[in-house]
């Protein structure tokens, strides 16, 4: 489990200052919905102008009622009253509905394009971004970053009518007592500004510590396994128990900040309130001002504070928000480095003009950049060299050329370069110079979709996702019928297996499949990966984790899986590479030795040397189970 500044490292740091450049990028993306915005709006003037004709009704009654005594129009007032109240309630309820339509809308259209974009960043994004970090961009950050957008424009707007309605109410009423009010804005301001900067740091680190922990439990999650069969389950605990005790410091911490400053702000104001009414009153016995104008001056004065404390909270909110919104606006910018270029997608483009009745797969497939067929007949390393992002060359001038209907099998040393020779090949990941050619024209011409449509992947994990038995087949190419899902079935030789389940293909396989055997799940993904008709096959230690009468059911049907494709099969097991039509030894990112089975055991080189190791290793371990049998 890693440390928690492990974890955090992503986070970004508390800054002072609202980022006024990223809440305008955050705004031009709201204004895609900006019916619901200017909605909105309108809900936000309406609310305020009702909201605050209460008080000039309750003004109205109060004088009328000192004037007349008895005589006064109670009905009307009762009638005036209950229209108040059913046209603000009307105005709420718009209000809040549509606050509510927009943060779900900004929610959804945020976190499909976030969706999006992770299913076109290439692998290097991932190699960099942990899992809980990604999950929590798409979830919390998201909704919160919605929130603040409907939730706090809506405050803000009603709020900031109502002060400027209420502001000029005050001046007009009477401008002594509408200054005695206002001049109680300084102070409120310097208080605002200094709790609101300590509550802020405090909400950003309980922010900061839940990030953390939502990284945490993803990953215990992940590596339950791990956990339990190394016996960590005390030490996670503790450093859980650690990250949840710092958040609850931090939480604490902020629910006293907020105890103390919520009853200043609301003293200073009634203090405010006090003066105009101790003034009025003044002002009432003199005959100066009518009593309904009192009253309903300080009605005003006591409202006056709360909308902007309200504004100083979405301000602080806003504020606290950044670093999500920095982390979504970031996401949604990132550009894939893997990508088609400009003149490849105005090559589709363009083609699907010609083929409006096709599918975009059919259209793409269509596509042949350099103007003969699309199948490919050959693929070619040429001088390639590569490195990740961080760390020295792991392939130096490589070169290599394999034909439709070869097999290359990859063998050597862990870390030597071979499962980066296939992320190359799949364009996972692209050269840092050098080129990889399809049938002679670099494979950056060509289209992605058309390019990795035509591979089929079996790993050394394999995946299933949860559903049934033949959606996890059918995933190779959704189209398939049944029947077509069978004869791949039967191709890999997982039929049998199936057919004893109990349901047969429709039997549900769990989560990644944790209701089938690891040699199970296996023969589905070969056979998923067979349904594809890939034209480029590639086998990542696909049999280095399944038993070897398993083993032997794949191996049978191999010789017609790679019938007539360009096929690499990287292999911890040499037997199983011995009819390979080329064996390539990787080395340092460079190849040591190549040629057939029997050529490298004539040489009496590396191969020779890893092979015969092996297979003593593997005698021996026969021979003692026997031994041990009897």
């Amino acid at each position: 489990m890693p440390p928690p500044a492990a974890i955090s490292h992503q986070e970004d740091e508390f800054r002072a200052n609202l980022d006024a450049g990223l809440w305008i990028k955050v705004f031009k993306r709201a204004l895609r919905v900006r019916n619901y915005l200017l909605l909105l709006l309108f809900a936000a003037i309406v609310t305020s102008l009702i909201e605050s004709s209460l008080v000039f009704l309750i003004r109205w009654a109060i004088d009328g009622a000192v004037e007349h005594g008895t005589a006064a129009p109670f009905a009307l007032y009762a009638a005036a009253f209950a229209t108040y109240s059913l046209a603000f309630g009307t105005s709420v309820w718009f209000f809040i509905r549509i606050s509510g339509n927009l943060a779900h809308r900004l929610a959804h259209d945020i976190r499909l394009e976030g969706f999006q974009r992770l299913q076109e960043l290439e692998f290097s994004y991932y190699d960099t971004h942990p899992i809980g970090w990604l999950i929590s961009r798409l979830t919390s950050d998201c909704d919160r970053l919605a929130r603040i957008i409907a939730w706090g424009t809506r405050n803000i707007a009603a709020d900031f009518f109502y002060v400027v309605i209420v502001s000029f109410a005050l001046l007009w009423m009477n401008w002594q007592l509408g200054l005695i009010v206002i001049a109680a804005l300084p102070p409120f301001a310097v208080i605002s500004i200094w709790f609101q900067r300590r509550m802020l740091r405090s909400a950003r680190d309980v922010r900061r510590y839940n990030s953390q922990i939502i990284a945490n439990y993803s990953e215990s999650i992940q590596g339950v396994r791990t956990t339990k069969t190394l016996v960590r389950e005390q030490q996670n605990l503790t450093e859980f128990q650690g990250l949840t005790g710092r958040m609850f410091a931090a939480s604490v911490l902020n629910a006293r900040q907020n105890a103390f400053y919520f009853p200043i702000v609301t003293t200073l104001g009634a203090f405010a309130s006090g003066l105009a009414l101790w003034r009025g009153g003044y002002l009432v016995f003199t005959d100066a001002l009518s009593l309904g104008t009192l009253v309903a001056f300080v009605q005003f004065a006591g409202h006056f504070f709360h909308p902007l404390n309200d504004i100083a909270r979405m301000l602080a909110e806003m504020q606290a928000a950044q670093a999500a919104g920095e982390r979504v606006m970031g996401l949604l910018a990132t550009e894939p480095k893997i990508k088609d270029s400009a003149e490849v997608e105005t090559r589709i483009k363009n083609e699907k003009l010609k083929i409006k009745n096709e599918s975009e797969a059919d259209a793409v497939a269509a596509v042949a950049p350099d103007g003969h067929s699309a199948r490919i007949g050959a693929v070619e390393f040429r001088n390639v060299t590569f490195h990740y992002e961080t760390g020295p060359d792991v392939l130096t001038d490589f070169n290599l050329t394999v034909r439709t209907g070869q097999t290359i099998a990859l063998v050597g040393a862990s870390g030597g370069g071979k499962s980066t020779i296939v992320s190359l090949v799949c364009r996972f990941y692209e050269p840092t110079s050098g080129a990889i050619l399809v049938d002679g024209l670099d494979y950056r011409e060509r289209s992605l979709l058309w390019f990795q449509s035509q591979l089929g992947i079996v790993l050394q994990t394999p995946h299933l996702f949860q559903g049934s038995v033949r959606d996890n087949i059918r995933y190779g190419r959704l189209n398939a019928t049944d029947a077509q899902v069978e004869d791949a079935a039967r191709l890999v030789n997982a039929h049998p297996f199936i057919m004893q389940l109990e349901h047969g293909y429709d039997t549900a396989v769990g989560e990644n499949g944790n209701r089938l055997s690891t040699g199970q799940k296996q023969l589905v993904s070969f056979a998923r990966a067979l349904l594809a008709d890939p034209q480029i096959f590639v086998m990542d230690e696909a049999t280095s984790s399944i038993d070897t009468e398993t083993e032997q059911l794949i191996q049978r049907g191999l010789e017609t899986v790679l019938r007539g494709r360009i096929s690499f099969v990287i292999a911890h097991r040499l037997s199983t590479v011995r009819t390979a039509d080329c064996i390539l030894v990787i080395n340092k990112g460079r190849i040591e030795e190549s040629g057939t089975h029997a050529e490298l055991l004539a040489k009496r080189g590396h191969y020779y040397e890893l092979y015969t190791s092996q297979f003593r290793r593997e005698l021996e371990a026969e021979v003692l189970e026997r031994d041990l049998a009897c």
